[in-house]
């Protein structure tokens, strides 16, 4: 949720995956949580201070996001810097756990990335999440325990796998793609992998880059 490029990447990915349905592909799609900075502090500072003192200056903040706000522009993403306030990501990790139980996790991502991106919210805050969890209508006891196991389950999983950096597609179990790529990238990633594990509409595979998008790492960086 706070990595610029998983909003540009998933949002191409959905796209995508509209795309591949379109001619008659199958996808399921499950939401994995990643942490950037698992000990980070919900403090309410604001994104642009804290990268200044991680990066070098106001200066070196301002140049590395300006360049992934021209970007997300392109994709139709408004990304606000001057609003968004840098945060620990578990409870809303928690909260999109929970609304996939309920059949809302996508509606819960976006709606995540709009908060901290461009409503400025605080997405490391129970009370705010707590509050947008109702307005999605999900059933969430975000001061209680409520998919805290699960989650913790799952970040464990993804370190043991070596992930290191987001967004990360993981197809079938054992394909992977790297990074924000093009939206055609993905879709045919799509096709490439149906084709190998017989699950194609389409007649041909077609070779998809498995690497090398613009992502975000566990240092903090976003390759901007």
């Amino acid at each position: 949720m706070v990595c610029p490029w998983c909003y540009i990447g998933h949002a191409r990915f959905a796209r995508a995956v509209e795309r591949y349905r379109a001619k008659g592909g199958e996808v399921e799609v499950e939401f994995r949580p990643f942490q950037l900075a698992p000990d980070a502090e919900s403090n309410g500072e604001l994104t642009l201070k804290w990268a200044a003192e991680k990066f070098g200056g106001s200066e070196r903040a301002a140049q590395m996001f300006g360049r992934v706000t021209e970007v997300a522009t392109e994709d139709g993403l408004v990304l606000d810097f001057d609003r968004s306030i840098q945060a620990n990501t578990f409870d809303a990790h928690r909260l999109i756990r929970l609304a996939g139980e309920q059949g809302k996790g996508e509606e819960a991502l976006y709606a995540l990335f709009r908060a901290h991106f461009t409503d400025g919210l605080d997405v490391g805050s129970r009370e705010a999440l707590s509050k947008l969890a109702t307005e999605l209508g999900v059933r969430a006891d975000l001061e209680g325990e409520d998919g805290a196991a699960a989650v913790k389950e799952e970040l464990a999983h993804a370190r043991a796998l070596g992930v290191s950096s987001v967004p990360l597609f993981l197809f079938e179990g054992q394909f992977a793609v790297s990074g924000a790529q093009p939206e055609d990238t993905l879709l045919a990633a799509l096709e490439e992998v149906a084709e190998r594990t017989g699950q194609s509409p389409a007649a041909r595979a077609v070779k998809a880059a498995a690497s090398g998008g613009d992502a975000c790492d566990d240092e903090g960086y976003c390759a901007v």
